[in-house]
């Protein structure tokens, strides 16, 4: 959440370059959610971006913001992908549901920053409440 008198590079820094909604209200948190439930119980997928690694299973890329925390993004579909602040080499289609748990199980990760316009860090608690 930002802070009123947090500079917007310091914002940045902490999200990873990725505009985050600022103190979103009850109203449009609990929207956001029902949205996101709503798209996961139909099946809905994102798109991840990966580490390419030969030698091994490919892994989810994840994002360090500026306190340290890392944490996964998803886009919801290619064309916010194309948009993203980085250049993503190697992506696929997740199912959003797996994806939550995924990032529920893994404990290193934080949550996810998914690009919902604008973008929404949702992290392990927030998750628990998507997923009912």
């Amino acid at each position: 959440a930002q802070k009123k008198d947090e500079p917007e590079r310091q914002r940045k820094d902490r999200t990873g370059g990725l505009p985050v909604q600022q103190e979103p209200t009850q109203e449009q948190l609990a929207h956001t959610l029902t949205v996101i439930r709503r798209r996961m119980r139909e099946n809905g997928q994102v798109v991840v971006a990966v580490e390419p690694n030969p030698a091994s299973e490919q892994s989810l890329r994840a994002l360090r913001t500026a306190d340290g925390a890392s944490w996964w993004y998803a886009f919801t579909s290619f064309e916010e992908e194309m948009k993203g602040a980085e250049a993503v080499q190697s992506t696929f289609l997740v199912e959003l549901e797996k994806l939550l748990d995924a990032a529920l199980q893994v404990p290193e990760i934080q949550g996810i920053i998914l690009t919902l316009e604008p973008h929404h860090q949702l992290d392990k608690t927030l998750l628990r409440i998507i997923k009912g």
